[in-house]
Order: C-alpha cells, then sequence, then structure tokens
C-alpha cells in the first residue's frame, strides 16, 4: 500500500513506476491535472505495472476518459455510490466504449429511474435515481430528510438525477441539488461544465445558479484559467462562443467569474456547495 498525503499529479506517476504499483484509485480531477502535464514529462515515466484503474466520486468528462484508456489502456473500471450505501453500479472499459458516459449497471441491488410523481421513467427519460435491495439507511438525526429519499415499494434515492437506456445502463445527469432554475427552465451544470472543460485555456470549471431579481437564477461558470492573466472580457466572449456552439441558449452561462482556484478537498472533490453558498449568502 502506497499512501501519499497530498495528490501531486507527476509524483504519482513516479509512485506508480518506482513501486510498481498494480491497483490505483483516482477521482476525475486527478485525470485532469496528469493528462494537462507536458508529453515530455508523462512519456518518461513507465506505467505498465497498472493492472487496474478505479474512479468515482465525481462524474468524469467523455474526453478526458478516453484520453486516459487511449494512454493506459482499457483497465479503467468505475463505480457510481454513495456513503448511503444503498445503490453501486459498475461498467468496465470495453462496456463504456460503446456506452460514452455510462456508470454502468446495478451490482446486488435493483435500480430504477423514477419521474417527478415517483412512477418509473421511460428508457432514456431523464429523472431521480432510485436503488433497494442493498441496505437500507436513516440520515442521522434527520428523519425528514430520510422519508423525503423514499418512495413506496423500499427504494431510496441519493438525490441523483440520470437516465436509463434499453440494456439497463446509468447515465448520470447531475445533483437535483445543484440544479439551476432560471426563468421557469431547469438547468443542470454538468454538461455546460464538460463542455466548457474542453477549451484549451479552462483549466477548471465550475457552473453554479446565483441570484437574479428577474430570473431567479443565473447560470454562472467559475473558471480558473491555465493562465489567470488571460481573464478578461476579450476570452469572456471567446468561452461564450465556445459554449454557444454545442449549448442550447439558455445553457449558456451569463456570467463568468475568474478564480485562480476553485475550492476542493484534498482528495479532488469539488466543493460546490461551498461555493455557491458564497454568492447566495
Amino acid at each position: 500500500m502506497v499512501v501519499i498525503e497530498k495528490f501531486d499529479a507527476e509524483n504519482k506517476l513516479r509512485l506508480i513506476q518506482d513501486k510498481k504499483v498494480s491497483h490505483v484509485q483516482f477521482v476525475p480531477t486527478h485525470f485532469n491535472r496528469i493528462l494537462d502535464l507536458p508529453d515530455s514529462v508523462r512519456q518518461q515515466y513507465d506505467h505498465s505495472s497498472l493492472e487496474v484503474v478505479v474512479h468515482a466520486a465525481a462524474p468524469c468528462p467523455v474526453h478526458v476518459k478516453k484520453q486516459v484508456i487511449e494512454w493506459w489502456g482499457p483497465i479503467l473500471k468505475e463505480y457510481y455510490a454513495g456513503s448511503e450505501g444503498n445503490g453501486f453500479t459498475y461498467i468496465d472499459s470495453n462496456d463504456w466504449l460503446t456506452r460514452p458516459g455510462s456508470v454502468g449497471r446495478p451490482v446486488g441491488c435493483e435500480m430504477q429511474v423514477c419521474d417527478e410523481d415517483g412512477n418509473p421513467a421511460k428508457a432514456g427519460q431523464e429523472g431521480l435515481i432510485y436503488f433497494r435491495g442493498l441496505r437500507e439507511f436513516s440520515y442521522h438525526n434527520d428523519p425528514v430528510k430520510t422519508e423525503e429519499s423514499r418512495i413506496d415499494g423500499g427504494w431510496a434515492t441519493l438525490g441523483d438525477v440520470g437516465r436509463m437506456d434499453e440494456d439497463g445502463f446509468l447515465y448520470l445527469t447531475d445533483r437535483k441539488s445543484f440544479m439551476i432554475i432560471s426563468g421557469g427552465v431547469n438547468i443542470y451544470p454538468q454538461e455546460i461544465e464538460d463542455r466548457l472543460s474542453r477549451h484549451p485555456e479552462v483549466f477548471d470549471v465550475a457552473v453554479i445558479g446565483t441570484p437574479h431579481t428577474d430570473f431567479g437564477e443565473h447560470v454562472t461558470a467559475v473558471v480558473q484559467l491555465r493562465d489567470h492573466a488571460k481573464a478578461g472580457d476579450t476570452l469572456t466572449n471567446e468561452l461564450i462562443k465556445f459554449a454557444r456552439e454545442t449549448l442550447s441558449g439558455v445553457k449558456v452561462p451569463k456570467v463568468f467569474n475568474y478564480s485562480k482556484a476553485l475550492p476542493r478537498t484534498e482528495t479532488g472533490k469539488l466543493l460546490k456547495k461551498k461555493l455557491r453558498d458564497s454568492y447566495w449568502s
């Protein structure tokens, strides 16, 4: 077992080589940091000892995962679950390559996607993700939240939104709590973040809803650039144009704010609630 106190992209590659690491777990932010290293740096390290690379904890942009699979081979294993422990899905690289973006099928439990009325959704239709059969849970000292997570039949949700295809593979949309309601339209940030993260000047990005008098919420992008000195109106207009190439107008951020760093845990997980609360407070 090789334990490091803080993630460092190049040091991670060095340790994989020197300790001949066979199994490793990442979050998508780690992939981003490693891929951001110059090719000359990445290519000097031997990763042939790797047998399994597990990733979880946050959705991984499709283009990022594809790059890692092309580099390390089809050894990536992805799972989706929560600390509540009520459900679990899994997908390997081969299945993922035929269904990019999926987090797999349930393991050891049942899964269904339900509409706002709690009825099973059709294949491809978005809704809350529910599990049953793995284990029951309750939120500490919060019976109301516990009850709100349940529907009839023993089903419980983590509050995540997604869709299932006809073969039962799950695709995550976002957390319901991160949904932005702007002018009566429901907008999920993940799709917007995935698009903006493809821009060559963007190092990290979070999309949140911020207060607006008329629309209720504005779609706001908080962006960490590779070079903070480039922040300004010229780049903002470029990012807006870039977003509009694939996103509908209502999803294109109305506000771009630039930060030297986004709030993340030591393990790389984005503290989106903390970021959002800083605007609403």
